[in-house]
């Protein structure tokens, strides 16, 4: 008797062990989940990193760090300069590096129709600047063009795009994928948006090129 009642007590205190490393990997993982940055102008939160691994190199826009390490090592003389150069930006524009850009709605007022309308204008701006003047409508229209008038953005509503390996641009709404277009083009256009000579965040962009001379 006195045996199995010594079995039975190490079983419990085993699996308060357990529970106790569940419960304290699962507030590892919460306080890794938490850890945010906010952009001060909007006050959006953004996580540091993301479930893919990629990390934040400034608002809204993620890298896998050591594979753009890796695939830009030939190109970036970080003792060369002290400050980010337009070649620089230019090598990030050219590679095949996974990224995401993560964009938060931040005014619920806006509907689906405007966001459309807004990117593709932008992002076909953006194609003319990297074609000599030509203008792309119908591929610019591609990345946006399958969502739907009716989803429904609210204030805190992401839409992530995606460059993925191979030169594939995929667009996320509120979780759902909406396209996966296939060009180096558009793909190139696209990060010009943010990293080229006319960038939608200046201040963004000069964040990103300190982290990238960081990172060297």
């Amino acid at each position: 008797m006195k045996l199995k009642d010594e079995t039975k007590v190490a079983a419990e205190t085993l699996d308060q062990a357990k529970k106790q490393e569940e419960v304290a990997a699962a507030a590892a993982a919460e306080e890794e989940e938490v850890a945010v940055e906010v952009e001060p102008k909007t006050g959006i939160s953004f996580p540091v990193k993301l479930a893919d691994g990629k990390e934040l190199m400034t608002v809204g826009m993620y890298y896998d760090k050591e594979k753009l390490k890796e695939n830009l090592k030939t190109k970036i003389d970080s003792k060369a300069s002290t400050k980010p150069t337009k070649e620089m930006y230019q090598a990030v524009i050219d590679s095949d590096s996974a990224m995401t850009v993560r964009l938060v709605i931040v005014f619920s007022s806006l509907t689906m129709n405007m966001v459309k309308k807004n990117f593709d204008e932008g992002l076909g701006a953006s194609i003319k600047k990297l074609t000599g003047g030509k203008k792309n409508d119908d591929l610019a229209n591609k990345v946006m063009g399958a969502a739907s008038d009716g989803i429904k953005l609210s204030s805190g509503s992401v839409i992530e795009i995606s460059r993925l390996p191979g030169n594939v641009l995929q667009t996320k709404v509120v979780d759902e994928v909406i396209s996966k277009v296939d060009s180096e083009l558009l793909c190139r256009a696209y990060v010009n948006m943010y990293l080229g000579d006319d960038p939608l965040d200046k201040e963004a962009k000069e964040k990103f090129g300190m982290q990238l001379l960081s990172m060297f």
